[in-house]
């Protein structure tokens, strides 16, 4: 049994946010096509603030720290922020563009101790790349950000999103993270905006193309889906919890909301009324998350996806219900398997034709049969 599994379950008995996402901006730089924020800035905290979050977290148990934006480099005080939650012994995570990141950047980075940084980039084409965060010259200074940052001897990964516009690249992506050293994860989930406009949900990849990604032996365990807390062995599924999300994990906006997850935007306190542990402890928002288990999800539950689905309770709290499906993850369900999911079913949608990688998986138990 691995640590990381130990460490998960304890967390998960005992209550503790083991994890947290903070944002400490949403200004940015880039303005890609798929953000689901508003760069605007509203009165972020201050740093004094942030510190003090900080050593709430770590007062609460919190290990896993990452910091986002927005960019986060476009606060002065980002490599300050770093600095105090290494001092609190936090392993520390940073997602950025890495469009301001040169060399003294990524040494300080490399003696503050940084465990990862995630760097976004959407194709091997420049032209592909910089057209997706409409910032001229994007690909070419983040590209050399990912060199700085490998020659200091971080680990770094490359982040894709899988769009309409970049579909045809991943391959580029991957070959290219391979020649710069760095790994690679490919994500094919486009969100809702936090305000919940959908219309960005036009740049999703179609679901007929998906069997492309799926079954890519190359993309084994580099297709980032599912967050969903361990199960032990012999457990049954409906007994589970379909999300980390608010049990050993939880989201903060540079404007002190605490929400379950990022892609989980439902109020759950705010850091300038109340204290973390408070929220964390007592926030009835946060005990209903924690009160789901799949057994109580009314059409998932009776799914025979219900205990591979990647279903996220976020997306589905964004088309209106968080213990109903979530389209997208039924899709992917489908597609990944060839078998449609209830909620497809119960809806009356039109199944496509399977992939002749899914046909094969549907087969395969004949064949064996008549050998």
């Amino acid at each position: 049994m691995s640590l990381m599994y130990e460490m998960n379950n304890k967390a998960f008995d005992h209550g503790v946010p083991l994890s947290v996402h903070m944002d400490v901006t949403y200004r940015c730089n880039e303005r890609c096509v798929h953000c689901y924020l508003d760069h605007d800035d509203h009165g972020e905290m201050t740093t004094a603030e942030i510190k003090g979050i900080i050593d709430q977290l770590a007062e609460a148990g919190t290990f896993f720290l990452t910091f986002s934006g927005g960019e986060v480099f476009l606060r002065r005080d980002f490599l300050e922020l770093v600095a105090h939650a290494r001092k609190l012994l936090f392993n520390v995570k940073v997602k950025t563009n890495a469009v301001m990141i040169r060399e003294r950047e990524a040494q300080e980075l490399r003696r503050l101790g940084v465990e990862q940084i995630q760097i976004s980039v959407y194709s091997h084409r420049a032209e592909v790349h910089d057209a997706i965060t409409k910032l001229p010259g994007s690909w070419a200074r983040t590209t050399r950000a990912i060199r700085f940052l490998k020659d200091q001897g971080l680990k770094v990964t490359i982040a894709n999103v899988l769009m309409n516009d970049n579909f045809d690249d991943y391959k580029g992506a991957q070959a290219l993270a391979e020649e710069l050293g760095v790994s690679y994860t490919l994500d094919p989930t486009v969100s809702p905006k936090m305000d919940g406009d959908h219309s960005i949900l036009s740049l999703r990849v179609p679901g007929t193309a998906l069997p492309t990604v799926f079954h890519d032996p190359s993309l084994v365990g580099d297709v980032a889906e599912y967050c969903a807390p361990p199960s032990a062995p012999g457990e049954d599924v409906l007994n589970g919890y379909p999300c980390s999300a608010g049990h050993t994990s939880c989201y903060i906006t540079p404007y002190a909301d605490v929400f379950p997850c990022v892609q989980f935007p439902l109020p759950s306190g705010n850091l300038r009324q109340q204290k973390f542990l408070d929220i964390w402890r007592n926030s009835t928002q946060l005990e209903d998350v924690r009160s789901i288990r799949a057994r109580d999800l009314p059409t998932c539950s009776g799914c025979g996806h219900v205990g591979t689905c990647s279903r996220c309770p976020g997306l589905a709290f964004m088309e209106g219900d968080m213990r109903g499906p979530s389209t997208v993850d039924c899709e992917k369900s489908f597609y990944r398997t060839g078998v449609p999911s209830a909620n497809m079913r119960r809806r009356g949608l039109e199944v496509p034709a399977p992939h002749p990688m899914q046909q094969l998986v549907q087969i395969a138990p004949a064949l064996v049969q008549g050998l």
